[in-house]
């Protein structure tokens, strides 16, 4: 077995020391080679689903199931009991990352009113409804994991905002459509209907819960074992669902590239991810709790499950590429940051060595899906290279 581990733990490895890169590059194969992506768009299995709730079986939407089903493998539900009897950091990092990104948009609609552009404002306003409106990325854990957060509050904010997507992706859809003007606003109260909450109960709940049976059922030992298989998966179709979804509108910005446009969408969705990450710390020190959970809060609030945003966007909202703009910025920025806010807390000294030592800083291990937690024993953080 160890032999046959062997090569997928390297291909592991690779593929989460180059993973920025890699959806770099499939960015630009997306700008550049978009054909694939849009015959992998247009595959379709038809309509999936349990009695009237039902959605469209696309390719994109079963890689998204793909990614949740393998994170909710990796959950440990045994870990998540305590918080019953200890709730106040869950429930304000789960209050902040539902409410703190709606009031960061609804700020910049007004702002957003005096561009030159009204177009551009509002597929810039409609991005960020669909980037404010997802559950926290699984991602969060592998960032929080590697500077020795807290796991069980990292696991416990990915789970209870995904479970809690059904009720609040609708809210804040409907919030944002209020702010915006004409078909955007149409657009926004339409998705936050009924095929919306169909879309997140078969495409994100179902997979997500599956997962969860299914890892119950092997064992956290069999589950561990396939760890190295399921980091290769995830990564592969991670980076395909980006390149297929960013085929829509890629191509048009290279063709003809707006850079007042495009740098005003950097600037918005970086600010927002620093102020969500600097939100996470903010809380963590109100609530006087420990660096362990401070990590956790810091990471899970800087970084949201853009993947089900793309795909959702992809599916109702064809007819405005641009509008996944703000998501694919997103996506690469909050990973930038994640990195930048890892390398300022470090991990925590290591007590064995006899006395204080400066904080170690070593490049963390990326899991390239946006459910990939990292429920497990902790994995030793990548050396730089």
């Amino acid at each position: 077995m160890e032999i046959t581990q062997r090569p997928m733990e390297r291909a592991a490895h690779f593929l989460g020391k180059y993973f920025l890169a890699l959806l770099i590059g499939s960015y630009l194969a997306a700008a550049f080679v978009p054909g694939l992506g849009l015959w992998i768009r247009g595959l379709t299995l038809g309509q999936v689903g349990i009695g009237s709730i039902r959605t469209e079986a696309s390719v994109p939407f079963l890689m998204l199931a793909c990614l949740l089903f393998n994170a909710g493998l990796a959950v440990d539900t045994s870990k998540l009991g305590g918080f019953l009897r200890h709730p106040r950091p869950l429930v304000a990092g789960l209050s902040a990352n539902i409410f703190f990104p709606i009031l960061y948009i609804l700020a910049m609609s007004g702002w957003m009113a005096h561009w030159s552009n009204s177009d551009e404002a509002q597929c810039i306003l409609v991005g960020l409804a669909l980037v404010a409106s997802m559950p926290i990325a699984g991602s969060s854990t592998a960032w929080s994991q590697n500077a020795d957060g807290d796991m069980t509050l990292s696991l416990a904010l990915v789970l209870g905002s995904t479970f809690l997507s059904p009720l609040v992706t609708p809210m804040a859809l409907h919030t944002v459509g209020f702010v915006t003007t004409g078909d955007y606003s149409e657009d926004l109260h339409e998705l936050a209907g009924g095929h919306t909450e169909s879309f997140l109960a078969i495409g994100v709940l179902v997979p997500s819960l599956l997962g969860i049976s299914v890892g119950r059922m092997l064992g956290r030992n069999r589950v561990a074992f396939a760890k190295p298989w399921l980091k290769v998966l995830n990564s592969a179709v991670l980076i395909a669902l980006n390149y297929s979804n960013a085929s829509i509108s890629l191509p048009k910005v290279i063709a003809h590239p707006d850079y007042d446009f495009l740098g005003l969408i950097v600037a918005i969705v970086t600010t927002l991810c620093i102020l969500a990450f600097a939100i996470g710390w903010g809380i963590a020190r109100m609530l006087g709790v420990g660096r362990d959970r401070q990590v956790a809060l810091m990471f899970a609030l800087g970084m949201n499950n853009n993947g089900t945003g793309l795909v959702l966007a992809s599916m109702a909202l064809a007819d405005h590429p641009q509008v996944m703009l703000p998501i694919i910025f997103y996506t690469l920025v909050q990973h930038l940051v994640a990195g930048g806010a890892y390398a300022l807390i470090g991990r925590r000294p290591d007590p064995s060595d006899g006395g204080p030592s400066p904080i170690e800083v070593r490049r963390p291990t990326m899991v390239g899906s946006p459910h990939a937690a990292a429920a497990g024993p902790r994995e030793p953080a990548l050396r730089p290279a």
